[in-house]
């Protein structure tokens, strides 16, 4: 925009003519408040509880680690490849 065209846009929306006020001074004032849903509060409460959980269960850490170190913790070889070819086929996108 040219800067010599200023004065005609401020003519048009009758921009720098000082207004003049109403005698009244009535302000209404409203309140701005929130309101939170019930279902925006049981999401709250499950995010605090996740956050709030541990990551690793240590009993059953702890559970795995003696049978281990006993020599007692056996692995089914069926069920080790299906857990791995149903993870295999998650990844993929094949289920």
């Amino acid at each position: 925009m040219r800067v010599d065209l200023l004065s005609q846009v401020q003519q048009v929306y009758n921009v720098g003519k000082p207004r003049k006020t109403t005698g009244t001074n009535s302000i209404s004032r409203g309140t701005d408040g929130v309101e939170i849903s019930s279902i925006g509060r049981d999401i709250q409460t499950a995010k605090t509880a996740v956050k709030n959980s541990p990551d690793v269960r240590e009993n059953r850490v702890a559970e795995l680690k003696k049978k281990i170190a006993s020599g007692t913790y056996d692995v089914s070889g069926e069920s080790f490849a299906e857990k791995l070819a149903a993870k295999y086929n998650e990844a993929a996108g094949l289920i």
